[in-house]
């Protein structure tokens, strides 16, 4: 890759990978074995994390040195840019996963399609995508305004949460989950380049509290679509709710780029 923010979006995209992987593999499950012997699929990937307790054990990971004149965090709690980047974040986590872990219920049953349909043309198809954007964001250059991709992901954020929850036919609303792939694919990658860029004196405690927000908007997003659409049985209604994080994130990217453009005229 040409540059860190290339390889942040690189190394995620692998993420994309593992999740497309687990959608077929178990698809694949299903076909043969059965849904009901779901348990048993269940203790086969529990072999993963089981397996990386002892990879881990033996894989020398480099200690990274925080570098001279990094700031305090608690420098950093006063810097408006530190706490915006931390609602990017979370909006970031939570238009990501509210559409991935939806996408297959939604399609079995508010579409009409069956398991393994869904399956592959909701979170797989997703996950390809996104996987795939991942790694053409991963050849930007350093001339590039990451903040205006967002923005731009963002919007198509939107159009895919609308054409999912408000189309009324499968295949458009199909459609909508997978374009969700692509748009936010450089969301996280995107948010920490940003955060490096532009927040002066960045130490690892900040990264750490940035992916702390990044997780807390994965269990926030999926979660609120879940009570919004148990209280009326509709997941379209908690999709269509959804469309929020990617607006609060396109005010908060807004305000991102006029304190960094005023922070530079002041320099």
């Amino acid at each position: 890759t040409k540059n860190k923010a290339g390889a942040m979006g690189l190394l995620h995209s692998f993420y994309c990978w593992g999740c497309a992987a687990i959608v077929l593999l178990s698809t694949l499950f299903f076909r043969v074995a059965g849904i009901e012997n779901w348990r048993i699929l269940a203790c086969l990937w529990a072999l993963i994390p089981f397996i990386n307790t002892f990879l881990f054990s033996v894989v020398p990971i480099r200690t990274i040195e925080e570098e001279k004149g990094s700031g305090k965090f608690s420098d950093m709690l006063k810097n408006p840019l530190f706490w915006l980047m931390g609602v990017v974040m979370i909006c970031a986590g939570a238009s990501e996963l509210s559409m991935s872990q939806w996408a297959s219920a939604f399609a079995e049953t508010g579409l009409g399609v069956s398991k393994t349909l869904g399956d592959l043309l909701g979170p797989c198809a997703f996950a390809v995508l996104m996987g795939t954007s991942r790694v053409i964001y991963s050849r930007i250059d350093d001339k590039t305004d990451i903040t205006k991709i967002l923005i731009i992901g963002s919007v198509v954020c939107i159009i895919g949460y609308l054409l999912a929850s408000l189309s009324g036919n499968a295949v458009i609303s199909l459609i909508g989950c997978a374009v969700c792939g692509i748009a936010v694919a450089p969301m996280w990658p995107g948010a920490f380049s940003i955060a490096a860029k532009h927040i002066p004196n960045a130490s690892t405690a900040m990264f750490a509290a940035f992916a702390l927000a990044g997780d807390l908007g994965c269990t926030a997003g999926p979660s609120i679509v879940g009570f919004i659409s148990g209280a009326d049985s509709d997941i379209a209604k908690g999709l269509l709710f959804s469309v929020l994080f990617p607006v609060i994130m396109i005010v908060c990217l807004i305000f991102v780029r006029l304190l960094s453009k005023k922070k530079n005229r002041s320099l």
